[in-house]
């Protein structure tokens, strides 16, 4: 397979963008409760897009599943749910730490396992390891890490300077059940790269059916996504029995055909960033697992970069904004680092 570093790496950082930004659609959505809104952009953004485009992409695309040994589509598929598990608990961080640590230290915990983890899935890792360049990785993710924890730390301070405008709620603060939590959401949100490595022999069936394609990892993703949708199904619907909202989809107090589209173009940007991760990664070459590393260090950067241009830090203080920054452009060293030892 051809590969190409730099031209995989862009791709990557599109796919970041997408990430960063999928949310951004959802914020239209009135009159829905959130498991209403939630479930829709998942049927899209788990089901119908991902097999659309894998259908349109990978030519032979039954041959290839046919062929594939039953672990490399059933592990993807459970390792799916437990990725949506960990999807669900990073609400509860949110919840217990605020949105600024709540973020930061799953996302942390998540990037340092998908990158050192997922090599032993593919058997790699003694020779990921001694590779020349293995320390230019481990340096990257571990500033990639101090990155996160200073954007985290400029998170927690907009939270605190805007409440302090505002009138105080009874908080639900708690820092022991928020680094419990944390830690579970970081390790279960790590089981989608634990997936996609799984998933490889899927991969490798696709590229001997189409050498050279930039789409052969999209297989593997519709896959291991069907897990993710049927946990966040079940999870949506228990929500929709507790809260009576199962009349959302035809209400006539919603703007119904407004709130669909949304949900349905949130769901498609989703996505999109796998669309690009996965062909960012097949031009990383041998030891394309630092992707995820890569990836998730512009994840912040664009997610924040967003908030910013969305309004979400008006009325925070220059100091506060400054360690943001710092935290943003550590975070890009930390990626370049991380590319290079690709």
């Amino acid at each position: 397979m051809e590969t190409n570093p730099t031209f995989g790496l862009l791709l990557i950082a599109i796919g970041a963008f997408a990430s960063g930004s999928f949310y951004l659609p959802l914020k239209y959505v009135k009159n829905w409760k959130w498991e209403t809104g939630w479930i829709i952009q998942g049927l899209f953004a788990w089901v119908l897009v991902p097999w659309i485009v894998t259908l349109i992409t990978v030519p032979h695309l039954g041959q290839i599943i046919g062929q594939a040994p039953p672990r490399s589509i059933f592990l993807p598929i459970l390792l799916g749910a437990g990725w949506g598990i960990g999807g669900l608990t990073w609400g509860l961080s949110n919840r217990y730490l605020g949105i600024g640590l709540g973020t930061a230290l799953p996302l942390g915990f998540t990037a340092a396992l998908s990158t050192l983890i997922t090599p032993v899935f593919q058997g790699k890792f003694s020779a990921f390891v001694s590779s020349e360049k293995f320390g230019l990785v481990l340096a990257g993710i571990i500033i990639a890490l101090a990155g996160i924890a200073i954007a985290g730390y400029a998170g927690h301070r907009k939270e605190t300077e805007l409440n302090a405008k505002t009138d105080g709620q009874p908080s639900e603060k708690n820092f022991r059940k928020g680094i419990t939590v944390a830690l579970i959401a970081g390790i279960m949100s790590a089981c989608f790269a634990f997936g996609e490595a799984s998933g490889k022999a899927m991969v490798d069936l696709a590229e001997q059916y189409n050498p050279g394609s930039l789409w052969n990892y999209n297989p593997v993703y519709a896959v291991l996504l069907i897990g993710g949708f049927l946990f966040n199904f079940v999870y949506c619907m228990v929500l929709s029995f507790q809260n009576k909202s199962f009349s959302d989809y035809s209400s006539k107090e919603a703007p119904l055909k407004w709130n669909y589209i949304f949900a349905a173009l949130a769901g498609t940007i989703w996505f999109t960033q796998f669309i690009f991760k996965g062909m960012g990664t097949t031009r990383l070459g041998e030891f394309a697992t630092v992707s995820w590393g890569v990836f998730f260090s512009l994840v912040v950067v664009f997610s924040n970069l967003v908030g910013i241009l969305t309004g979400e830090w008006k009325g925070v203080s220059r100091k506060t904004r400054g360690i943001l920054f710092a935290g943003l452009a550590v975070l890009i060293i930390a990626a370049v680092l991380i590319g290079m030892g690709s």
